[in-house]
């Protein structure tokens, strides 16, 4: 029998997005490639922001995208905990423009860090329109020499899938780098397109301005969410032989 992974997917579910029709697609792809099952539960903002302690209950957790999501509150305390936990983590489009709303508040301490769309006339607007909205189209990705991204894909540069019109302000680059997230690809400009942590920090923390769950809509795996998919499987695992270890004791 295949080993059964759980994945939370965080975000108000519409069944009309796009993204959130090839997400489940993507894992099942994937997962098939891992030789694992895999059960999706889409988790709710507004729950989240009461209590976020059952998405611990999770293998991973995936920030989706159509924001702006009914309780901001509760996907920054679902980004908070994976970051912090060590939980796999994907964040993508809007989970990804998140990322950066919850990195600046918690750990680079800037704690009216805020989003253009959700909140136009915050003090610090974190994240702004981009100069030209990527709704729909593709574009090139270039990734850091070595980074782990690249290694994911076994390349130094791609073309992904966009439906997104907010991004890192560029006002804040220097001092979002400055906290230890690494941002690994741009785009031909040097706009911010991929964020990680360092494997020292984090087994598996992603974000990307673009949506690699798109493929599946095409027939295609994606090497990201393989990649994601695979370390899911090892923190289930890792899990699984820790409850042993205890229940022998």
């Amino acid at each position: 029998m295949s080993q059964k992974i759980r994945i939370g997917l965080v975000g108000d579910f519409r069944a009309e997005v796009k993204a959130h029709k090839a997400i489940p697609l993507a894992l099942a792809m994937a997962a098939e490639d891992a030789g694992c099952d895999v059960a999706c539960e889409w988790l709710s903002t507004p729950s989240l922001a009461q209590d976020v302690t059952y998405a611990r209950e999770f293998d991973g957790l995936w920030l989706t995208p159509a924001s702006p999501y009914d309780s901001m509150a509760g996907a920054l305390n679902v980004i908070t905990l994976a970051r912090e936990s060590g939980i796999p983590f994907l964040g993508t489009c809007g989970g990804c423009q998140h990322v950066l709303i919850e990195y600046a508040r918690n750990v680079l301490h800037i704690e009216e860090a805020d989003h253009a769309e959700s909140n136009p006339d915050a003090s610090v607007l974190f994240v702004t329109p981009l100069v030209c909205s990527l709704r729909d189209v593709k574009g090139p990705i270039f990734f850091e020499l070595g980074s782990r991204i690249s290694r994911i894909y076994g390349t130094n540069e791609t073309v992904e899938e966009y439906n997104c019109g907010f991004g890192l302000n560029p006002e804040y680059k220097s001092a979002l780098t400055s906290g230890g997230l690494l941002v690994t690809g741009w785009d031909t400009e040097g706009d911010m397109r991929v964020l990680e942590l360092p494997v020292s920090r984090h087994p598996f923390f992603f974000a990307t301005l673009y949506q690699p769950e798109r493929s599946a809509l095409e027939g295609r795996k994606h090497p990201l969410t393989a990649a994601y998919v695979h370390a899911a499987l090892a923190a289930h695992n890792k899990a699984g032989e820790f409850a042993t270890s205890i229940s022998r004791t």
